[in-house]
């Protein structure tokens, strides 16, 4: 419980940051641009993952539970429990946000400025590269530590800093659900809900490719040999 809690919280502070900041940007006549939105997530994230890392892991993410699953880092009993917390707290991020601002019209939902092929390749070769950087600076399925929150935050933020205009640079379902539901913009939501699952699973045969046998999931050929 306390894990889907601390789940719930980082979520929430993720997406009322970081879309919030898409909101108040528009509001105030683009004070904060596009360069502080794109930090904002980042840094968000670094923050979650030093206050939560070592609760939950600070998956803060269904795609990056998702790939820590498949790399069989995640046990699947925690998985669907994640999933929702993480919603959950997207939707009560959003919905708050929705009180606050009530005449914003997409509260900050993901939304692709060309062709809906564009983003989702987009949104799927950016998700494997979160992923790919979490599997590898990660322990088992937990995002803490130094570099944890260091790597994963600038990764967010250096690919929301480029791609964010184009494709909203979400890598992140939760993230782009909640505001799509509740600003009720879901022509898009598709892209965000397959592209990001999809690059996570790329980002672990990735990783099985570069790193040593076992770390994500492939035996080591001594152990199958012992069994």
């Amino acid at each position: 419980m306390k894990k889907c809690v601390a789940e719930f919280i980082g979520t929430f502070a993720l997406v009322f940051a970081g879309t919030g900041a898409i909101i108040i940007n528009e509001a105030s006549g683009g004070a904060i641009t596009q360069v502080g939105i794109a930090l904002t997530f980042g840094l968000i994230v670094l923050a979650m993952i030093y206050t939560v890392g070592d609760i939950s892991g600070a998956h803060l993410n269904p795609a990056v539970s998702l790939g820590f699953f498949a790399a069989r880092r995640f046990p699947l009993r925690d998985l669907i429990p994640y999933v929702l917390s993480q919603c959950a707290g997207a939707f009560a991020a959003s919905g708050t946000l929705r009180f606050l601002f009530p005449n914003n019209a997409t509260l900050g939902a993901t939304l692709p400025a060309g062709s809906a092929m564009q983003s989702f390749v987009l949104e799927l070769i950016l998700t494997a590269i979160l992923m790919f950087v979490i599997l590898n600076v990660s322990t088992g399925a937990a995002e803490k530590g130094i570099t944890a929150g260091i790597a994963v935050g600038a990764v967010i933020g250096l690919e929301a800093m480029f791609a964010g205009p184009i494709c909203g640079a979400s890598m992140n379902p939760a993230r782009s659900l909640a505001p799509a539901v509740v600003s009720q913009h879901l022509a898009s939501l598709w892209i965000y809900l397959i592209a990001p699952p999809l690059g996570a699973l790329l980002a672990v045969l990735a990783c099985r490719c570069v790193r040593e046998p076992g770390c994500c999931g492939i035996p080591r050929r001594a152990a199958r040999s012992e069994s």
